[in-house]
């Protein structure tokens, strides 16, 4: 919360050359308003009376031809950017659900699991093995017959937008928000 509060008496205070003791928010060009209103975390803009005319603009917006994305130059955070997907877990890799005969991929919507089914029969039976038994493979042409692939869909995110926004040490801190109404 702290560096929020520090965006807003910057973009509402002098780094708008407004005097710090009449500013108001309401005084912020559209693009920081905006800004502002992304950046709220708890509550989220949607429950902020003051959000919902400026984000209401920008969604209206958006659905113009020629839209472009209004900046808060003050907060030298630029254009959002987007991510509809959440990472993959650990020891999964980014796959897609669909792909062209040209090499036209989808969406990175899934999660891929490469499992080697051998090693997986060996390690459970790892006491017959110790044992001398022999474990035999009957799983294709060498090794590659026992490598498996296992998708899960890869989750959405709730926020799929974000802001990356300077805070007072100048390092960037992302800010995730969503313009569902």
């Amino acid at each position: 919360m702290r560096p929020f509060l520090i965006m807003v008496a910057a973009l509402t205070g002098t780094a708008l050359g407004f005097p710090t003791s009449g500013a108001k928010a309401d005084d912020a060009s559209w693009g920081c308003q905006v800004l502002l209103c992304a950046a709220s975390q708890n509550p989220s803009w949607h429950g902020v009376p003051y959000c919902v005319p400026p984000m209401t603009k920008l969604i209206a917006a958006m659905k113009q031809p020629g839209f472009s994305w209004p900046i808060c130059h003050e907060a030298k955070a630029g254009k959002p950017g987007r991510e509809d997907y959440e990472d993959c877990p650990a020891g999964t890799t980014v796959g897609y659900s669909s792909q062209g005969d040209d090499g036209w991929r989808g969406e990175p919507d899934q999660c891929i699991k490469t499992v080697d089914v051998c090693r997986t029969l060996i390690d459970r039976n790892a006491n017959m093995r110790q044992s001398g038994m022999t474990i035999g493979r009957g799983f294709g042409n060498g090794r590659d017959g026992c490598i498996q692939e296992a998708a899960t869909p890869r989750p959405r995110r709730a926020d799929p937008y974000f802001f990356d926004i300077p805070n007072d040490q100048g390092v960037k801190e992302r800010f995730w928000f969503n313009l569902n109404h």
